[in-house]
């Protein structure tokens, strides 16, 4: 298998899976339509759909009901880039190798595009009730995909996060992990485990999985804060050296560049242990979890 032809394959085939799901530009809330649309589109590898359609297809998985959740998944993730962009929050201009959402349209629509993604999200999620054939694990799976999204995911990590940088709380290494495991990490423990659930996963299974993506997340953004020191625009697409400017602790700044990484690679073979632990295989997955906590971008 050639992964990167392989992976570009998926990546068209996911992202026609979230055009379905975005909304038609028109009326006068057409304004804030173009801005969800646009942050969306702006480009990106679909690493979370995509995640759990492969974790989904490891358990079995083979029918539509995933489909929604896939498009929800790139929605949450999209509106929380929108509103990390903010002035208020890291005040970037860049995305994605794009102007960000506030420059292009202006703070206030930035916030209703976020706000918007946010609850289009949960509407396409809750659709996946008319395509699968068991009710019980598109409801769990969607109480799941909600929680790692809320104040006891996602937005609770970001909360860490901005008190953090605004000098409420002294940053520990503790603490900081507590940041990385509900801002970045929850969100992909969300995507795995929501296909692992849809999929019919044991109690067993999914414990694991969710061990699985904590390892990922937490790598994943080991691995961001080694290149904002270490990376160039061109292969960001936004500015290096954010996090200095900004005054943001990081794991870099923490721990040193060296134990960064050397804690970033026992994270990722740990994931990619656990992952073989399962008795079933999915060599895509396998190869695309090594690709996403090695990345230069």
């Amino acid at each position: 298998m050639n992964f990167e032809e392989e992976q570009e394959k998926r990546i068209r085939q996911t992202e026609n899976v979230i055009l379905k799901y975005l909304p038609k530009e028109s009326g006068y809330q057409k304004t804030v339509l173009a801005a969800m649309n646009y942050s969306v589109l702006a480009g990106g590898k679909r690493l979370r759909p995509m995640l759990m359609k492969e974790t989904y297809a490891l358990f079995g998985g083979n029918g539509r009901e995933i489909e929604p959740f896939m498009a929800a998944m790139e929605m949450v993730h999209t509106y929380s880039l929108v509103h990390d962009d903010l002035p208020a929050m890291d005040n970037d201009e860049y995305r994605r190798g794009q102007k960000t959402t506030h420059v292009m349209y202006g703070e206030a629509m930035a916030i209703l595009a976020g706000d918007g993604l946010l609850n289009l999200a949960y509407e396409t999620a809750a659709s996946a009730f008319s395509l699968g054939d068991d009710p019980a694990r598109i409801g769990r799976a969607l109480s799941l995909f909600a929680g790692k999204a809320g104040v006891f995911g996602m937005i609770g990590g970001q909360c860490a996060d901005v008190e953090a940088e605004g000098g409420e709380h002294e940053i520990t290494e503790e603490m900081l992990l507590f940041i990385h495991a509900y801002k970045t990490a929850a969100l992909i423990q969300s995507a795995m485990m929501t296909g692992a659930i849809l999929a019919g996963a044991s109690d067993e299974e999914l414990s694991v999985v969710e061990k699985i993506g904590y390892d990922i997340g937490v790598a994943f953004q080991i691995q961001d804060d080694i290149l904002d020191v270490s990376g160039t625009m061109e292969e960001l697409g936004k500015p290096i050296g954010s996090d200095e400017r900004n005054n943001k602790v990081t794991y870099v700044t923490l721990k040193g560049l060296e134990q960064a990484r050397a804690d970033q690679k026992a994270l990722s073979e740990e994931a990619i242990a656990l992952l073989g632990s399962f008795g079933r295989r999915n060599p895509f997955l396998e190869q695309m979890i090594e690709a996403l906590v090695t990345r230069k971008k």
